[in-house]
Formats: C-alpha cells, sequence, structure tokens
C-alpha cells in the first residue's frame, strides 16, 4: 500500500475523531447554556483554566502594597486563587454565570435621608451565595449526569478570581472600579463559576469599554481608588463596614455617612447601568424593609432580633456588634438630637465595639457642655479601645 494512502487514512481518522470531540462539546455547550437561562441566569459565557495569566501578578502586587487589609484570607489563598488549575488540576473548561440584580432606582438617593440607613443594593435579600450555590448546584447535576464528567461549583466564597476569569470568558470587563462592567447590565451581576473535566466551546474576552470615563473613581467617598483599576480596601467603605473588625478608624468616619453596609457609589455611578434592567422577583428584588431601613429602629437590636431580622441575609455575617457599630457611625453623622438617648443606652452595651463607637456619636450629637457634663458622669471603662475613643473626644 503507497505511504500517501497509509498517511490519508491516518488524517481521515485524526479528523473525524476531532469533529466528534467538537460535536460533542458544541452540545454541552448548548446544553450548559439552556440551563442556565432557565434557572434565571442573564449570562453564561465559558473561558479556558489559563486564561488569565495576568492574574497572579496583579494579586502579588495588590497583596504587597497591603491594599487588602485585614483579609488575611486572600494572602493565605494567593497561590490557589491566582491559577485555576492550581485548585483543581484536572479542570479544562471553566463557565461562568452572571446573574443580574441591578436595583429598581439609584441607591444613593437614600444618602440624603439622615434618619435612613443605606444597605448595599446586594445584600437586601437572600443571600446570594446561597441562592447563587444552589441554582449552580442543579447545572451542575445535570451536566454531570449527561456529560458524564466530573464538575465542582464556586460562589464567592471560595479561592477563585472570578471578576478576570468573566472578563475572560466575555460577560463583561473589569472596570476602573476593578467591579465587572457588562455592556447588557452594566456594574450589577453577581457571579458564579462551574469547573469542569469536560472540553467546552470558549468564548471571547470582553474587551474594556471604559474609555476616558472616570465616573467610578469620583464617585468614591474615601478615595479608595490610587489609579484606575486598583483598588486600596483599607479605604473602601464596603471593607470597613463588612469586614473590618473593631473601630472604624476616625478620618473615615464623617465619610461613610449612613452607610451602614457595603457603598454602592461606585457601582451607581457607571454610565453602563443605563442598559441594565432591573432584577425581577426571581433575580432577588429588595425586601421592602431592607430598602430604607430607620436608624432608630436598627439601634434597638440586641442579638436576637438582629439575627431575626437578618435571618437569609448576608448582613447577618457581621454579627450585631459590628453592625450597631455601624449603625452609631450613621447616626452621629445624621446630627440627629433624637438619636441621644439611644446612643447613651449603647454606651453601657456589653460590647466595647458598640460602647466606644456610641462615645463618637454622642460627642457629635451633644453639644459641648453636655457631653462634658455627661461624661464626667461615665462610668470606669476598662476597654483600651473605649478609652482612646473617650480621649480622642476630649474628655
Amino acid at each position: 500500500m503507497p505511504a500517501s494512502i497509509g498517511s490519508n487514512r491516518g488524517r481521515s481518522v485524526i479528523d473525524t475523531a476531532l469533529q466528534k470531540q467538537q460535536l460533542r462539546a458544541a452540545k454541552l455547550t448548548e446544553f450548559v447554556r439552556a440551563e442556565a437561562l432557565a434557572l434565571g441566569f442573564d449570562l453564561c459565557r465559558i473561558t479556558a483554566p489559563d486564561s488569565i495569566p495576568q492574574a497572579p501578578d496583579r494579586l502579588r502586587e495588590f497583596i504587597g502594597n497591603g491594599f487588602h487589609g485585614t483579609m488575611a484570607w486572600m494572602e493565605e489563598t494567593q497561590e490557589r486563587r491566582a491559577n485555576p488549575k492550581t485548585l483543581w488540576g484536572d479542570v479544562r473548561s471553566v463557565v461562568m454565570f452572571g446573574l443580574n440584580y441591578g436595583p429598581d432606582e439609584d441607591p444613593r438617593s437614600i444618602l440624603d435621608k439622615r434618619d435612613k440607613a443605606a444597605i448595599s443594593v446586594y445584600a437586601r435579600n437572600r443571600d446570594y451565595h446561597d441562592v447563587i450555590k444552589g441554582r449552580l448546584k442543579e447545572i451542575a447535576t445535570r451536566f454531570a449526569a449527561k456529560a458524564g464528567e466530573d464538575v465542582k461549583v464556586f460562589v464567592d466564597t471560595a479561592p477563585v478570581m472570578e471578576k478576570p476569569l468573566a472578563a475572560a470568558a466575555g460577560l463583561g470587563w473589569q472596570g476602573k472600579h476593578t467591579n465587572l462592567v457588562s455592556r447588557t447590565h452594566g456594574s450589577w451581576l453577581f457571579l458564579g463559576s462551574m469547573f469542569t473535566t469536560a472540553q467546552l466551546q470558549r468564548d471571547e474576552a470582553e474587551k474594556d469599554h471604559c474609555g476616558s470615563c472616570r465616573a467610578c473613581l469620583d464617585a468614591c467617598p474615601t478615595n479608595a481608588f490610587p489609579a484606575p483599576y486598583k483598588i486600596d480596601a483599607r479605604r473602601c467603605i464596603s471593607y470597613l463596614t463588612i469586614e473590618h473588625k473593631g473601630p472604624i478608624p476616625a478620618e473615615f468616619r464623617p465619610l461613610i455617612g449612613n452607610r451602614i453596609y457595603g457603598c454602592d457609589d461606585c457601582l451607581a455611578a457607571c454610565p453602563w447601568n443605563k442598559f441594565a434592567e432591573s432584577a425581577s422577583e426571581m433575580k432577588l428584588k429588595a425586601r421592602e424593609d431592607l430598602r430604607e431601613p430607620s436608624i432608630a429602629f436598627l439601634l434597638t437590636l440586641d442579638d436576637a432580633t438582629f439575627r431575626t431580622f437578618f435571618s437569609g441575609s448576608p448582613v447577618k455575617r457581621i454579627g450585631r456588634n459590628r453592625f450597631v457599630r455601624n449603625v452609631l457611625i450613621a447616626a452621629g453623622n445624621s446630627g440627629d438630637h433624637s438619636f441621644i438617648e439611644q446612643c447613651q443606652t449603647l454606651a453601657l452595651d456589653a460590647s466595647p465595639e458598640v460602647r466606644g463607637m456610641a462615645v463618637w456619636a454622642l460627642a457629635r450629637l451633644m453639644d459641648a457642655q453636655s457631653f462634658t457634663t455627661y461624661a464626667a458622669a461615665r462610668a470606669p471603662e476598662d476597654d483600651s479601645n473605649v478609652q482612646k475613643e473617650w480621649l480622642m473626644a476630649g474628655v
């Protein structure tokens, strides 16, 4: 048999096998996208596990600059976080999912209502980690059964760099505020991922469409962006009110205003939001009682009522003491003297974290003479942080 005939047959076998692989990848890709749409996801795109080669250096720089603050888990999981292959060596495809949680109004409108408390849009309903992971598990179960391949799902809490992977998959691009921006959903997307050993069709990465715009950078109350595409979490209100434990640095307290859990300013300022629709009931529409809760009510929360009121909410994760600390900052910034009595009660709270911030709030709300008289009659204080608050208040 001539050598050319044998080689042609060999190439034919290879071509046929390749075509079968491509057809299988196409069918599985179509299947996972259909499942995503059926379970309420707005976007579903696919990328390779090695699609973010720039991520390790960027993460190393972020941590090296100390921009992660007290989030030690970022440093501890740095190696696994930087490369999906390190997290799971067998992964061949990464499926990224986007769920719209866009608000039906500008969330910054509450910032002028100083008797009300501003809770970040993402936290005004059930914990999105639970909601999205539940849906991803459904998709993963069906996909694994159909494909005969292994799968793993992740939502935020795992060491996965979701935003760079989402950009590589084409869901959007990382804007100057470092969050994902979509041409169809603006800055309002929850992200989740499914890693699989299956070979799937891959999408093209999205281009950066920020241009010369810097609306998100200019909107930040605390100047948390040292440069476009870089964030110093230590200055970010979301970090300060959620991740930071203990007293919030005094320089940031007046700038926090009435933001008691997170901050939406840089997201809400993005011009691409004009293309985003508000989320449907299926997609975590806000609880009415979390749209504009009153500061007066939130100051009354003990541990039991806090847990009950925020049952199923991501707010619950920070605990009552840290939460009331934040509410006291809002009270101190309100200029509303009606909060004085509640702050005086909290100045006797069992938690030093609460007592210290109550002192700060009272120093802001009371006139100098009244505060001096009140301070002279105060009970002895043995916590060093609370003692510092009294010293900073001038007594």
